[in-house]
């Protein structure tokens, strides 16, 4: 009797039955050098961020938004340190690079409105991590960006709030 290629698939040859060999880029997941170029864009992006808090919040004192700043500052210099440990563990050199981010916005002179683009800025990260996520296979590593997206998205609507205060506050009645 002669072999026939449907053997084969029940012997456990198929591609179906093997699912558990194949590789991350197979499966749909980043492979390494994918997930350390998207790791050090973000920690430029978070050390950009970082220091314009930092900047605006000492511009000013015991306000609302100064406060805001420096709750900013913290959780964006935690994720500095969070995707530097990731980028670490990757065998890989972090980047020391600043966003250009930076530039753009401490060149705007009103604290309102560089909140207004620095919430912006929030909003690309929560973006860039929501398309990420789902490719994300380590379990370590998947869970401090979900963190760090719902970090993200807890300061955008804080900043928010806040935007629609002081925008109210001077209008003129």
């Amino acid at each position: 009797m002669s072999k026939r290629p449907e053997d084969d698939a029940e012997a456990g040859s198929s591609p179906a039955c093997a699912m558990h060999e194949a590789g991350d880029v197979y499966m749909g997941y980043a492979d390494r050098e994918e997930l350390i170029a998207f790791l050090n864009e973000m920690l430029e992006a978070e050390r950009a961020g970082a220091r314009i808090a930092r900047e605006s919040a000492n511009a000013g004192s015991g306000d609302p938004l100064a406060d805001l700043m420096r709750t900013v500052r913290r959780d964006e210099a935690r994720w500095c340190a969070v995707l530097f440990r990731h980028v670490k563990a990757l065998g890989a050199a972090p980047s020391d690079n600043i966003g250009a981010f930076y530039d753009k916005a401490m060149a705007i002179p009103d604290a309102v409105e560089r909140l207004a683009l620095l919430n912006r800025g929030q909003g690309w990260v929560v973006r860039k991590l929501r398309a990420m996520l789902p490719r994300v296979r380590s379990g370590l590593l998947h869970k401090d960006l979900a963190e760090m997206l719902q970090s993200h998205e807890t300061n955008i609507a804080l900043a928010e709030v806040l935007l629609g205060r002081l925008r109210n506050a001077t209008k003129l009645p």
